[in-house]
């Protein structure tokens, strides 16, 4: 898809999404439960992948190693006598 396609698709669900807030007033309650779990389900996710980005970028950027666990020690099997 190209940059313009997408931009005109971002532009017509933006268009779609102000269109059912305007609407929002009007509407039955179901719907308007309905839209509001629809947008707390949508800034959950925005702020968890927020929330874990920062997170890894933090890890990684910020301490230097992204693996500041230690080392891994080896165990040997013992020998039978």
């Amino acid at each position: 898809m190209s940059s313009e396609g997408f931009l005109k698709e971002v532009q017509t669900i933006g268009e779609k999404f102000l269109l059912k807030l305007q609407k929002l007033p009007k509407a039955e309650p179901v719907e308007i439960v309905s839209f509001c779990i629809i947008l707390f389900f949508i800034v959950t996710v925005l702020s968890l992948m927020t929330l874990a980005c920062s997170c890894c970028c933090y890890r990684c950027c910020c301490k230097g190693s992204p693996d500041q666990r230690g080392r891994k020690i080896q165990i040997q099997p013992s020998a039978h006598v």
